[in-house]
Parts: C-alpha cells; sequence; structure tokens
C-alpha cells in the first residue's frame, strides 16, 4: 500500500486526510497553522515540520491550497516537495488553479520523474468529510491506473477528463461557471420568497422536489434559512476564486458568460460585504437591500 501525504489541512485537506487514514493509508502532513496541524495529529496523521519532510516520506501527495502562485511555492521552492519526492512517485493536484497554471507546472515537472495528476475536486466540506468527492482527473492512464486506489479513498467518482496537465482545471472552471450561477439564482429566489412572505421550509420542500432541486441548491437553501452564514466550511473566498478562473478561462477563448459573469458580481459583492462570510451570505446582503430575510419558519 502506497504511503501518502497532504499539504494544506484546511476544510478539503483535512477530509482527504481522515479519509486516507480510514482506509488505511499512512497520512503525512503539512499546513501553516498549528491549530491544523494539531486536529491532524488527533484524527491519526504524522504531522510533519515542513513540506519537503512530507515528500520525503510519501509515495503520493495531494496539494490542496488555495491558489496556483501556491501551489508552485510547495512544488518549486528549494525545500518544496520536488526536492524530496522520489522518482515514481505522484503530485495529486486537487486544488482548483487556472488552467494555464496547471500546463506550466507540468512542464516543469517533465523530466523529474514525478508524475503530476491534474484533479481538482467537487463536492465541497460534505464531500470532503464524507470520502465522496468527484475528481476530474487528467494524466496518463497507467498513472491514473497506479494512483486509483489512493483516489479512490476519497472520491466516490472519478472522471478520466484527459491525459495532459490543465485540463482537469479546465473542466473545473466549466462546473463552476454552473454552480456560480446556480448559486447566485438561490439567492436571489430566496431573498423574493422572503420578501412576500413565504416561510423557508416552504421554499426548501418545493424546490427540493422540484426540476430544480439540487445539492447546490438545497444545501444553499439549508443554509440560507438556518442563517448560518459563517464556519460551514464554504468560505466565500474560494468561489469568488473559481469564478475568477472560469471568467479568465472564457476571456482566453472568446467565450461569453453572461450569466457566470452576473454571478461573479454577486460574490463580489458578498465578498465585499462580509470577507469572512461562506457562499450564501450574498443572500444576507441582498436582504439588507429589501428589508426582509428568509427564516424557516417564517418572518422574523
Amino acid at each position: 500500500m502506497k504511503t501518502t501525504g497532504i499539504i494544506g489541512i484546511g476544510d478539503m485537506g483535512s477530509g482527504i486526510a481522515l479519509n486516507l487514514i480510514k482506509n488505511g493509508f499512512e497520512v503525512s502532513g503539512w499546513d501553516l497553522l498549528d491549530q491544523r496541524m494539531d486536529a491532524f495529529s488527533v484524527m491519526g496523521g504524522k504531522a510533519n515540520k515542513n513540506v519537503a519532510d512530507v515528500g520525503a516520506s510519501a509515495d503520493a501527495v495531494f496539494v490542496m491550497v488555495m491558489n496556483g502562485d501556491q501551489v508552485k511555492e510547495v512544488l518549486f521552492a528549494p525545500d518544496g516537495l520536488m526536492s524530496t519526492l522520489k522518482k515514481g512517485s505522484a503530485v495529486i493536484l486537487s486544488a482548483t488553479i487556472k488552467p494555464s497554471e496547471a500546463r506550466e507546472i507540468g512542464a516543469r515537472m517533465e523530466g523529474s520523474g514525478i508524475h503530476l495528476i491534474d484533479t481538482p475536486v467537487s463536492g465541497g466540506f460534505p464531500g470532503a468529510q464524507g470520502g465522496t468527492l468527484t475528481m476530474m482527473a487528467s494524466a496518463p492512464a497507467a498513472i491514473l491506473d497506479e494512483f486509483k486506489p489512493v483516489m479512490e479513498a476519497v472520491s466516490a467518482n472519478i472522471h478520466r477528463v484527459g491525459t495532459e496537465a490543465g485540463m482537469g482545471q479546465t473542466v473545473k472552471a466549466c462546473l463552476q461557471s454552473l454552480i456560480g450561477a446556480q448559486f447566485s439564482a438561490t439567492f436571489e429566489a430566496a431573498a423574493l420568497a422572503a420578501k412576500a412572505g413565504v416561510p423557508g421550509q416552504v421554499i426548501l420542500d418545493v424546490f427540493s422536489t422540484s426540476s430544480a432541486g439540487c445539492g447546490v441548491v438545497n444545501n444553499a437553501l439549508e443554509k440560507i434559512i438556518d442563517r448560518q452564514f459563517e464556519g460551514t466550511g464554504s468560505h466565500i473566498n474560494t468561489m469568488h476564486k473559481d469564478l475568477t478562473i472560469s471568467m479568465g478561462l472564457g476571456e482566453e477563448l472568446g467565450v461569453p458568460l453572461h450569466t457566470a459573469a452576473s454571478a461573479m458580481q454577486v460574490f463580489h459583492m458578498g465578498k465585499t460585504k462580509y470577507p469572512n462570510g461562506d457562499n450564501w451570505v450574498c443572500t444576507r446582503v441582498i436582504e439588507e437591500i429589501i428589508g426582509a430575510e428568509l427564516h424557516r419558519e417564517g418572518a422574523k
């Protein structure tokens, strides 16, 4: 059984680590925050002093950081993963970054003998903690076959979307353009219901059993009607960043993304007013404009 590692043990990374441990893998890890390292140790992980130590003890390392610059630092700094990973090991790039950044990283890793699996994930905090993430994996088939058991420990659905670095990120950018639009439409519908005096439970019951019902919509409505705008594992910074990537890809390819652009502005609004909030806090900004709130049992 391969030994594994995780760089970035936050809301998503902690779930990946937990499910690797549950499936019998030895897991080394590192994070900037001491409290995350402490929690990682409690769940059974081996807390390392630095990134290089993780690479020295792992056959496959998940990189779950925030952006492309952080990925490059984790990999290519003098004490980064590339300084200690052995030939035949793999970097599993589960963070969401720009497709162009993934291609650049892949090019820099060529000839190193270290494999790159470009596989951003979807499923959010619940999916990470439950081991049911969806993976959009791009790497040569033989590499995906070799590291499939590691990936299956954290994912319920592994989609092989290509063979080159950047294809996983490209598919994720397309997905996030859709999810962003679903979110923003849900926030607006929730505010409309609030102003009309419809109880949140009624809206949830109807929406969740209609053709519009889906994980994105249902989860967002649950959080809105229970007024859970922080600490749910879905920080607004992440979706805001992802939509920025989607919009950048659209600009690069000359594809108009009118609905995603509107969603981008909704998330920009929420992030500006409530920078510490989660995705659903955008609804709160709209509610403040209209003077009504959506609660589970009705107006308050």
